[in-house]
């Protein structure tokens, strides 16, 4: 046995080699979060309730892109694409949009002076900004947003044991006055500054996660009685999985316990900002909203620190599908997509949740064949039921050119749709598992995917193309008595010429018949058919005007015995006029069978 490498020199190929095992990994140096973390059921919160809900309606969103996204990029955006993210952002519906750092950036500072004072931010929309429990920050910041119509003043500062511990080295006692002295200050310059701004306060006990519940529920409380809220103006709490570090149950309960015991709940917005550091950033924040959070923070297509925040286009998508208006949209996903990467230069993955190319994409071909029905079903029913798509592509602005592809994994059901959805060409189920043998050599030869092209030429050299031993020349079809028609043609067999005379109750009847006396009869053989089809060629955009398509079945038997030799096969025929069309499609069938070479039709 030989390979051939990419250099095209042959060698003999080498056995491979099993490579010693990995060591076990260490995981001595692991804890269980839940082996030290613990939340106990207490009379407020006398057990889980959030396993028993369902979501039925969707939160507050607040995109914060512009800032803790890009704080997470490579590039940092600039000017321009900062702008034309928020207004886009602004296009999508979000009405809650953090804008900046900026006490941290003048390049945000200024973005965010230019977005009030040029008036691009709409009246029902609520700019947001961050700071932390710094007054010299605190104080820029008041100043930034000056002139604004709507504005939240996020405030936050890190409340974990392991930062309390190892960065600030600090108590508790230390970290719950920064906060409040924070909150104080930030309520103490509204008042005097900010006359005609209607300000919300947002306050984030930053790496809530890793934070005990008793801590962050005191820390969170102090802030409330500072900053006096009422229903009508809520303060928001804002309780961040700045690290993921437990399964998402674990946030619901946490989140839950916090809205089991928090002061003034009618006064209180529940904020989450789940990260996705285990990769369940999407579970922590439906289990969350679940658990009774009333807004989520996140990112489009889950951009930010690390493995990046949560994904606010998936979680839309997600409420979409069960039915909920999740109050932006995303009807034009391309779009979306476009803007995004441009602004970040980060790419969304061919397989990303409702987002990636691939995602619409079957090269199974069970998958195919199941898409393929479901489609054909759904076609006047007014609720979406297509197996393995659970959202209907065009609703998001993709195509359905995507959703079938074909590659070595592909079966016919796949083939048949491209065929008849590209090309209009619509074939017996037979015939689809016969075309498709020819693709999968194909696919096989090259182990690449096979564009629609290569199958339309695959199909046009099998069936159309071929035009020996055996082509139509010329015929003239005349009736005759009773429902008998009369069918006179010359066809060419082997290079030569034949004059063919056939009766029958159709033209192909006649003209078998014709061939079977003619032509074949000398070679003892006959030609008989089956599985006879024909229809006009459906309109796509790759159809030619209202050609005909007529398909059938050939089979080579001997003339004195009537044993079957070989196997049969398919011809297809193409033309403006249906009678030739399915004298075409004889024509085809007759050429395969003598291609397949189990056929003696001729000499």
């Amino acid at each position: 046995m030989a390979v051939t490498e990419s250099n095209g020199h042959e060698q003999a190929a080498k056995k491979p080699r099993l490579e010693e095992r990995l060591p076990p990994m260490n995981v001595q140096k692991y804890r269980s979060f839940q082996s030290w973390y613990q939340i106990p059921f207490d009379e407020k919160w006398p057990k889980r309730s959030w396993p028993e809900k369902r979501l039925t309606k969707a939160p507050r969103w607040c995109t914060v892109d512009l800032r803790d996204g890009n704080q997470a990029l490579i590039n940092p955006m600039n000017h321009e694409k900062k702008l034309r993210l928020f207004l886009h952002l602004l296009k999508l519906g979000y009405k809650e949009i953090e804008v900046g750092f900026p006490a941290a950036s003048q390049t945000d500072f200024d973005f965010i002076r230019y977005v009030i004072e040029e008036g691009l931010v709409p009246d029902d929309c609520w700019i947001q900004v961050l700071t932390q429990c710094r007054e010299p920050l605190i104080l820029r910041t008041i100043e930034g947003v000056k002139g604004a119509k709507n504005v939240v003043i996020h405030v936050y500062n890190s409340t974990s044991e392991l930062q309390r511990r190892v960065v600030f080295k600090k108590g508790r006692e230390e970290i719950k006055n920064l906060a409040i002295e924070s909150v104080g200050l930030v309520k103490k310059l509204v008042k005097e500054r900010m006359a005609g701004t209607n300000v919300r306060l947002e306050y984030s006990p930053e790496s809530f996660t890793g934070t005990e519940l008793d801590f962050a529920l005191d820390v969170c409380n102090g802030v409330v009685d500072v900053w006096e809220p009422t229903p009508e103006n809520q303060v928001i709490l804002n309780l961040p999985g700045t690290v993921e570090m437990a399964t998402p149950n674990v946030y619901a309960d946490q989140i839950e316990w916090m809205c089991a015991h928090i002061k003034k709940r009618d006064c209180v917005c529940i904020s989450i900002h789940p990260h996705n550091d285990r990769g369940t950033g999407i579970a922590a924040a439906e289990l969350a909203v679940m658990a009774g959070a009333d807004r989520v923070e996140g990112c489009l297509f889950g951009n930010g620190e690390r493995t990046g925040n949560v994904c606010l286009v998936t979680l839309a998508l997600n409420f979409f599908t069960q039915g909920i208006d999740p109050e932006v949209s995303y009807n034009s996903l391309e779009e979306t997509i476009g803007v995004a990467e441009y602004c970040t230069e980060l790419k969304v993955p061919e397989r990303y949740p409702w987002a990636g190319s691939l995602v619409y994409t079957a090269f199974s071909g069970s998958h195919q064949d199941a898409i393929k029905k479901g489609l054909e079903a759904n076609k006047k029913a007014t609720i979406w039921e297509v197996p393995y798509l659970p959202i209907d592509p065009q609703d998001i602005g993709r195509h359905y050119e995507a959703i079938i592809r074909v590659n070595s994994q592909s079966g016919k059901g796949g083939i048949a749709y491209i065929l008849e959805q590209e090309y209009g060409i619509a074939l017996p189920k037979d015939c689809q598992a016969e075309f498709a043998q020819v693709v999968q050599k194909i696919s096989d030869k090259t182990s690449r995917e096979i564009a629609f092209q290569q199958i339309w030429d695959a199909f046009y050299q099998t069936y159309i193309l071929p035009q020996e031993p055996m082509a139509l020349l010329d015929y003239e079809l005349t009736k005759a008595t009773g429902d008998e028609v009369e069918l006179k043609a010359r066809v060419r067999a082997c290079g030569k010429e034949h004059e063919i005379l056939g009766k029958g109750n159709g033209p192909v009847s006649a003209f078998v018949g014709g061939l079977n006396r003619s032509v074949f009869g000398a070679q003892g053989m006959e030609v008989h058919l089956s599985d006879y089809h024909s229809e006009a060629r459906s309109q796509c955009k790759n159809a030619e005007g209202s050609e005909a398509v007529a398909s059938v079945r050939c089979q080579a038997v001997t003339k004195t015995d009537q044993v079957k030799t070989g196997k049969p096969r398919f011809g297809v025929g193409l033309h403006m006029n249906t009678n030739t069309a399915v004298l075409k499609a004889v024509i085809s069938g007759i050429n395969c069978l003598c291609a397949a070479g189990d056929a003696k039709l001729f000499a």
